[in-house]
């Protein structure tokens, strides 16, 4: 089964992502978490998508395309996987759903979308900043702001396009993470079942 999960940044998809993979045995797939780990290594990727980070852009989908191939071809994405920040366009996801062919799949099975106002959003990108101490260059008020602009526009047309699939699912993501969980919980539960 693979499941994508949408919503802006600061949405709680990694909080969310990582408690249902647990629960339903499925590794939680972040490209962002990965592209992290490659800046921290310094490589030429890294240093790369550093730069493209910084700025609040998205990381290019040739580039996307080829961390997220490499990461479904191990072992342990055989029976499925959480996809946290990808896609995150509307060519990524028919790129996507071209690779799930070549790797056997059927394509994408169920898409979460966590629905937060935006005012909620900077609040928690804000908290994660100055609580949390977040190194995340990400994190930053001005670049997030920068990200929400281009999740508006590159982003928030998925929804649509899942919509239209039939397999998006609109969940609340206010309140707090165990009545969010508890809320995406139940239609993973629903959709495993059907």
């Amino acid at each position: 089964m693979l499941i994508v999960f949408l919503g802006a940044p600061g949405a709680g998809k990694g909080t969310q992502a990582a408690r249902l993979a647990a629960k339903y045995g499925l590794p939680k797939i972040s490209t962002g978490d990965m592209l992290r780990a490659a800046v921290t290594a310094g490589t030429p990727l890294g240093k790369r998508v550093d730069e493209i980070m910084r700025s609040g852009a998205l990381v290019d989908d040739g580039t996307m395309a080829e961390v997220v191939e490499d990461r479904l071809a191990q072992s342990d994405s055989a029976p499925g996987a959480i996809m946290d920040g990808y896609p995150r366009t509307l060519p990524q996801a028919h790129r996507f759903e071209e690779l799930a062919a070549r790797i056997g799949d059927s394509g994408v099975d169920l898409v979460l979308y966590l629905d937060v106002p935006e005012d909620e959003l900077m609040s928690r990108i804000s908290h994660r900043s100055q609580v949390v101490g977040s190194d995340r260059a990400d994190d930053d008020a001005e670049v997030a702001r920068e990200r929400l602009a281009v999740y508006h526009r590159q982003t928030a047309p998925l929804i649509e396009y899942y919509r239209e699939r039939e397999i998006l699912r609109e969940v609340e993501g206010t309140g707090s993470i165990d009545s969010v969980y508890a809320r995406l919980d139940a239609v993973l539960a629903e959709a495993v079942r059907a």
